[in-house]
């Protein structure tokens, strides 16, 4: 799967990217009709320590999936975010297979 990752405002480093890409590619193993994922990865200038927003947009045939998750790491975000549209993916999944 195709995953287009934006960092905005900083430069995400390979080891986030390669991270990133490994954790979005499982979600095919749940849903195999996916067509693209579109991540954005912010940090936002507070004091606060759960600054990092990541955000991710996953298209599928007649539908899209947007998860937006803010966490003290982009990896913590990652887990739970991608943990969302896997249970999003599977009930789809299940809606399907009930028309059919």
């Amino acid at each position: 799967m195709k995953v287009n990752t934006q960092s905005v405002n900083f430069n995400a480093d390979q080891k986030l990217l390669v991270f990133i890409q490994k954790r979005m590619d499982k979600l095919e193993t749940f849903y195999d009709k996916i067509i693209k994922a579109d991540v954005f990865l912010k940090v936002e200038n507070t004091s606060d320590k759960e600054n990092k927003v990541f955000e991710a947009r996953l298209s599928v045939p007649g539908d899209s999936f947007v998860v937006k998750k803010q966490c003290k790491t982009f990896e913590e975000g990652a887990d739970i975010a991608i943990a969302s549209l896997e249970r999003q993916l599977k009930k789809r999944k299940e809606k399907l297979r009930t028309y059919l």
